[in-house]
């Protein structure tokens, strides 16, 4: 059979799904965005990053019945049932209404029904943004993956959550920032970022909204995060990077943005997980602030203290010579056995051990010591690679899948151990390399 020329193929499938009486994207951003006008409480300085500690906020968790008609996602590769799952956490859910949350095919030793959550009901966001406030983190960057925004299927639940996060940051008193993670994207779509983005500016009001009073800002302008330039692992797509950063910093409706820019452990090196080509520092001079990922980098407290003396300290300093600033990233641990047998690899559970938060706490000293004034925790709810950092449980469910335990210690352990990361940022805790004590 000949095959149609692609441009005619895309032409047909339009077609057919207008014919079919789907939604255009255009449809689905009118009928999922609103302007904001919900109750705002103060609390943290949204006007600058500087002395913040902020967290990841994946917010891509779908559950089987939540509404957004996508089963589950983020749990499950197809399904999700005992010895078929991709996540290596089970989220304390503990505290949710009933209606909020979601049973599973799992069981607990004694029995009962284990129970998960999604970000697509506005009352689990709120109270995600509650233990924000409660442990004293300051923001979130809530993750919008540049992909998932061309699937009509994904894209009502994506607006949903972003609008759950600004309602509750706003609520709680937290700032939160949009970062568009290009992971999966090819540099030929990345205009569909910029669109994107016009359309949560125009409908949503996002950034811009003056009753929003919980958007992040940088520098007097909205904070913006990019992540995914400059890896060794993709197309390297300068010229549509050049074009996309330019977009965000001098569009004259929608720019006018601080730029976070997500790039590897060695981009200033130009080597092991960063290209080496010279573009990306020439690209790097239309970013504010500059976030090496550094996640599976290093695995133990010491290897930590390492990076932090040889690499983020040099990092520093370039950014202070070239007038930006760095944003370090931290992760309590990390694990991702479940997800690894759905892709036909079987990495090891706990692959690097928490070690009951010294080794989290050990990079919020590396980074202090480096010079830096803020610090990204990677992420508060991704349980996926066993990084989170809000409630899990310490007796997770038994049977067929593996999980990480809690090492006994009290579900919020992480969450406030992320915010006395911020403490030690702003001189108000001692750089010691024993854990503060709690009250």
């Amino acid at each position: 059979m000949r095959r149609l020329p692609l441009l005619g193929l895309a032409v047909l499938m339009a077609l057919a799904q207008v014919r079919a009486g789907e939604p255009t994207l255009a449809e689905i951003y009118r009928d999922s965005l609103a302007p904001f006008r919900g109750e705002f409480s103060s609390g943290t300085d949204c006007r600058t990053l500087s002395g913040k500690v902020v967290v990841g906020y994946q917010g891509w968790f779908r559950a089987e019945g939540d509404g957004s008609g996508l089963g589950w996602v983020h749990y499950g590769a197809g399904s999700f049932e005992p010895g078929h799952c991709t996540i290596d956490l089970w989220p304390d859910v503990r505290e949710l209404p009933p209606t909020e949350r979601f049973p599973t095919a799992f069981r607990h030793a004694d029995g009962r029904v284990a129970e998960v959550f999604s970000p697509v009901q506005p009352g689990t966001v709120d109270l995600h943004f509650e233990w924000m406030r409660q442990y004293g983190i300051d923001a979130a960057f809530v993750q919008r993956f540049a992909s998932v925004a061309r699937d009509r299927r994904h894209l009502p639940s994506l607006n949903k959550v972003l609008l759950n996060v600004r309602a509750a940051a706003n609520a709680k008193g937290r700032a939160y920032a949009v970062m568009y993670d290009l992971s999966g994207l090819s540099p030929e779509h990345f205009s569909s970022v910029m669109e994107d983005w016009r359309q949560l500016v125009r409908l949503a009001g996002v950034s811009r909204d003056q009753a929003d009073h919980a958007y992040q800002f940088h520098r007097d302008k909205p904070l913006v995060a990019l992540w995914g330039l400059g890896f060794s692992d993709r197309e390297s797509g300068f010229d549509e990077w050049e074009k996309l950063l330019r977009f965000f910093r001098n569009d004259p409706e929608c720019g006018g943005c601080s730029i976070m820019v997500g790039v590897p452990a060695y981009w200033r090196q130009g080597n092991r997980d960063a290209v080496s080509d010279s573009r990306l520092q020439e690209l790097l001079a239309l970013a504010d602030v500059i976030s090496p990922w550094t996640v599976g980098r290093y695995a133990t407290p010491e290897q930590s203290a390492n990076h932090g003396e040889k690499t983020w300290a040099q990092d520093v300093l370039w950014c202070r010579e070239h007038g930006k600033e760095l944003l370090p990233v931290a992760f309590p641990g990390f694990s991702w056995h479940n997800l690894s047998i759905t892709r036909g690899r079987n990495a090891a559970i706990n692959a690097i051990p928490r070690l009951g938060g010294r080794f989290f706490w050990s990079q919020g000293r590396a980074a202090k010591a480096a010079g830096a004034g803020m610090l990204y925790v990677a992420m508060f709810d991704e349980i996926d690679e066993g990084t989170a950092i809000f409630k899990c449980l310490n007796e997770p469910p038994v049977g067929a899948s593996s999980f990480v335990n809690g090492e006994g210690l009290p579900e919020d352990h992480y969450l406030w151990l992320t915010g006395q990361l911020g403490r030690l940022l702003r001189g108000e805790l001692p750089g010691t390399t024993e854990l503060p004590r709690r009250p």
